[in-house]
């Protein structure tokens, strides 16, 4: 899995990581261009002796008001990289779906508020890694930023319409609530489990986490990095996560 970088290559003087820069890094609703490179291991799954692993690349842009829209947009694009059981008893690696989705900001000041329609291509390598399926949907996120820390969550829907019709049909919904508090020098403790419902089988899981990291500046651009353990504490179903390591390290640029 990825690991964090050493932290020692931080801004020495401790002015470049603020609770400002660990704010701007960790908040969804940033207004500026990133990329992120993440990663979640999960060695202990229910029933099962199998582990998996899922490295996402993740890109975002902004995109200014325009005659045509009037808010502000943040597009986002999410390719993963999966290791997963395959059906001999072995593993499969590559590309998994890729996911986009294009959020309007219909409030900036105070609790920033953005919602609009994502889209999941079955651009998997191999049937263990995607789910054969175009699926549409909406995505929501609510977040309230102080100099103490983020809290919000990001709320996702979406089912398949078309794809492989030998594939079953994919309905499913996630939450992901945000709960950063920052601490002197950029240091900050983090919660951002994400909670997962497949509403075509009826099963689900849902995580706590406890983490930590750092955002630091180097020139005009954020760095952020950071680990997560995160906890099953509910679950229906099986081949669900118990435990998963949450990893990453993400770059804002230009703020």
């Amino acid at each position: 899995m990825l690991l964090a970088p050493a932290l020692a290559c931080a801004d020495s003087s401790g002015t470049g990581g603020t609770s400002d820069a660990a704010n701007k890094s960790n908040n969804p609703l940033n207004l500026a261009p990133g990329f992120n490179l993440q990663d979640y291991y999960t060695p202990d799954i229910a029933n099962s002796n199998a582990h998996s692993n899922d490295a996402l690349l993740r890109g975002t842009l902004p995109v200014a008001p325009g005659a045509f829209i009037g808010v502000p947009q943040l597009l986002r694009a999410t390719l993963p990289i999966s290791t997963r059981p395959d059906p001999h008893g072995g593993y499969s690696t590559g590309s998994g779906d890729l996911n986009l989705f294009d959020i309007f900001l219909l409030k900036t000041e105070g609790v920033q508020l953005g919602i609009g329609p994502q889209i999941t291509a079955p651009t998997a390598a191999h049937d263990e890694l995607g789910t054969g399926k175009w699926q549409a949907g909406l995505a929501a996120v609510a977040i309230d930023a102080s100099p103490r820390g983020l809290l919000g969550a990001l709320v996702q829907y979406q089912s398949s319409f078309a794809g492989d019709s030998d594939r079953a049909h994919v309905e499913s919904a996630t939450l992901q609530p945000f709960l950063i508090h920052n601490l002197p020098r950029g240091w900050y403790l983090r919660s951002t489990a994400t909670w997962t419902f497949d509403l075509k089988n009826d099963t689900h899981y849902i995580p706590l986490g406890l983490g930590a990291g750092k955002a630091w500046k180097v020139g005009g651009n954020i760095f952020n990095a950071f680990v997560e353990p995160q906890w099953t504490v509910e679950h229906k179903g099986d081949g669900l996560p118990r435990f998963t390591l949450f990893a990453g390290l993400n770059v804002t640029f230009g703020k």
